[in-house]
This record gives C-alpha cells, structure tokens and sequence, in this order.
C-alpha cells in the first residue's frame, strides 16, 4: 500500500460510525488561531483552529502543491489523538480541545509543512470540509530597477499609444456597420417574406368569398309557380 491508504482506511472507518439526527445544518469553519497570522515563517510555530456545530471529532488534513491529501491527526472528543504511522514524530504536532474547538499546532514549519489546510467532521455517515487555510512561505520578489526614458522615447510611446486607440476605434466603427448590413440582410428577407404571406392569404380569402357567391345562386321563377310543358296537351273534360 501506498502512504496514503491508512489515512484513507481511517476516514473510511469514521464514516461507518457516530449517526446523528436527520436534516441537521452542519458547518465547520477552519481558520488561524491567531488573527495576526497570514504567512508562517520558517522555524516558528503555526497555530490553527477549527470550529464546528457539532462536537464529535475533528481530522486535520493537508494538501499539497501536487494537490495530494495528507492526513495529519484525528481529535477525538475526548482530546484523544491519532495520528497517521510513518508520517513523522507526533511531537511535530500539538493539539488542543476546547468545547467544540479543535486546535492544531505545527511546531517549527519547515518547507514540507507548505499546503492548504483543511479540518473534517463526520456526522451522521457524511464528511463535512471547512474552507483550506493556505499556509505557504511569503514570496520574496525583488523590484525591477526604474528606467530612465529619453524624451524622445516618451514622445514615441505616446504615439504609439494614440496610434492603437485609434485603430482600435476604427475596428469598432468596423464591427458595428458589419452589424448593421448583417441585419438588414436577415430583417429584409423575412420582412418580404411576410408580406408575401399576407398577400397570399387576402387573395386566397377573396377567392373563397366568390366561389361561395356561385354555389348559393339559384333560378326561380317570377311568379314563383313552376312553369307547364306547352307541349303536352291538357285533358278535356
């Protein structure tokens, strides 16, 4: 197994117990112990606290620059500590517990002390991660020397300057009329195409009106008595 596996055996074996009451809000808050603290400094001691709604256990882990998991010490409720086999001396580490406030100190940070720090709870089957606490060495950056620029340069640069302003103006003024011809070509052949439509439909409703007109004409006759076959003799009496 890797050096990983027993803190990943561990944190499996503490989902497995502890159950707690359904639908309650969990939160845990990880933070510096002392306020002041925002870069350890080499050989000294880093201090840093986790709070949660809940009091039942706390782990420390911390994350690499690789971004690999390291499990550091599971707190117990009852201060009881364990920390991970074959990692380094647990006299490295201090622990504290107060109510449900969980301490971890680093003695003497040392550059593979560097990461992100996290703290988890388990409660009721669930792990529950606070925010990391990025504990990292200040970064030591050197101002560039100013240089001193001719007149003529400036001059220059102010040119050169005016000159990208300019052409990013026109590239603009640009987009918008390709814009503009873009939507005349969409807007022009759909707005003729709806007035073909409308023309269609007014001719095929007057179309329809006087072929109605002729299905409803029928001839009657002025008196409105049907009219005797002249040909067919009337019987005499």
């Amino acid at each position: 197994m890797t050096d990983a596996s027993p803190a990943l055996l561990l944190l499996l074996s503490l989902g497995l117990c502890c159950p707690g009451a359904q639908g309650q809000k969990i939160t845990v808050t990880a933070k510096f112990y002392n306020s002041k603290t925002t870069h350890p400094q080499s050989g000294n001691s880093l201090e840093l606290e986790c709070e949660s709604s809940v009091d039942n256990g706390v782990s420390w882990i911390r994350q690499d620059n690789n971004g690999t998991l390291h499990f550091i010490v599971y707190i117990s409720t009852l201060s009881k500590t364990t920390f991970k086999e074959n990692q380094m001396m647990p006299s490295h580490f201090g622990t504290f517990k107060s109510g449900k406030s969980y301490r971890l100190t680093v003695k003497s940070f040392k550059a593979e002390d560097e990461g992100t720090y996290f703290c988890t709870v388990n409660y009721n089957q669930q792990l529950y991660f606070s925010s990391g606490l990025p504990a990292f060495f200040p970064v030591t950056t050197t101002a560039a020397p100013v240089k001193t620029v001719p007149p003529t340069t400036q001059g220059s640069q102010v040119t050169k300057r005016d000159v990208c302003l300019q052409s990013h103006e026109a590239e603009t003024s640009k987009e918008k009329e390709l814009n503009f011809f873009c939507e005349i070509f969409i807007w022009v052949p759909l707005a003729a195409a709806c007035l073909l439509l409308l023309i269609a439909l007014v001719i095929t409703i007057v179309l329809c009106q006087k072929t109605r007109r002729r299905r409803c004409r029928c001839k009657r006759p002025a008196n409105g008595k049907p009219k005797m076959n002249p040909k067919v003799p009337s019987q005499q009496i």
